[in-house]
């Protein structure tokens, strides 16, 4: 069988017998249900699309899976295998789609979602604050725990770690009642040449770019300004902290949430 064969849910001799890609060891979640770890991924993918307001077409959800999600996964990632997994998570009621094809969680697929977020940032939280991971590597170290943690596990890590609110990336931990501050937060790229800002959150998903980012002292909390940007060049070049100029694409910088800082450096 396929990778994708596995992530569009066909059946076949090797998922019959509990594949490690098809079905996740078991871990109730809310309601004593059980998903399958390709579920899971769809769901935490849709929630990260509506979290940073990117509409949820069967592109860019495909496009999200085949560059954000580790290999490892065990994702398919074609056009036709997105939208088998898509019909698939409708029949289960977790998604709907809607007159225009956005795909769109359910009430009980937001649920389950949620759920599958908080383990995924707490887990990040866990191999970073206790077990000394690199920051670089926490997201790819957490997509291999999150299936596995039961909730009574989870309350255990919830409650050594002190309940934590974000994630190391900055990203709210859902149910652990923090409300991030959307009306100051803004996308590095709106900055102009000489604004001051502190860092909110980055980006996690894409491996070579964190480690970027991280070794260049881009993190939730650091203070920094933009030196200039030239979006004709679709370039801008900032500082944080003591480093010296990083240049970021448009691209990039618009994935960087920043909260301004007013007055002069």
């Amino acid at each position: 069988m396929t990778t994708e064969d596995s992530a569009s849910g066909r059946t076949g001799n090797t998922r019959n017998r509990g594949s490690a890609r098809g079905r996740r060891p078991s871990n109730p979640a809310p309601g004593n249900e059980r998903l399958s770890a390709v579920a899971e991924n769809y769901l935490l993918a849709l929630f990260i699309l509506r979290e940073e307001g990117i509409r949820a077409s069967l592109g860019n959800l495909a496009d999200y899976v085949r560059t954000r999600v580790p290999e490892g996964e065990g994702l398919g990632t074609s056009l036709p295998t997105v939208t088998g997994m898509v019909r698939r998570m409708e029949r289960e009621d977790l998604v709907k789609t809607s007159s225009d094809k956005e795909v769109q969680l359910t009430d009980r697929g937001l649920v389950l979602a949620e759920d599958m977020v908080r383990r995924h940032r707490l887990a990040e939280r866990l191999v970073v604050d206790l077990l000394g991971a690199s920051l670089a590597d926490a997201h790819m170290e957490a997509h291999r725990l999150e299936h596995a943690i039961s909730p009574s596990l989870l309350l255990k890590i919830i409650e050594r770690l002190g309940n934590p609110k974000t994630c190391p990336f900055g990203r709210p931990i859902p149910g652990s009642g923090y409300q991030p501050d959307v009306v100051t937060a803004v996308p590095l790229e709106s900055a102009a040449p000489g604004d001051r800002f502190v860092i909110d959150r980055i980006p996690e998903e894409d491996h070579d770019l964190l480690t970027f980012l991280v070794d260049s002292g881009v993190l939730p909390g650091a203070e920094g300004h933009v030196v200039d940007a030239a979006r004709y060049r679709g370039v801008m070049n900032i500082e944080v902290g003591p480093n010296q100029p990083i240049t970021l694409g448009y691209e990039v910088a618009s994935r960087v949430w920043v909260r301004p800082i007013d007055g002069p450096r």
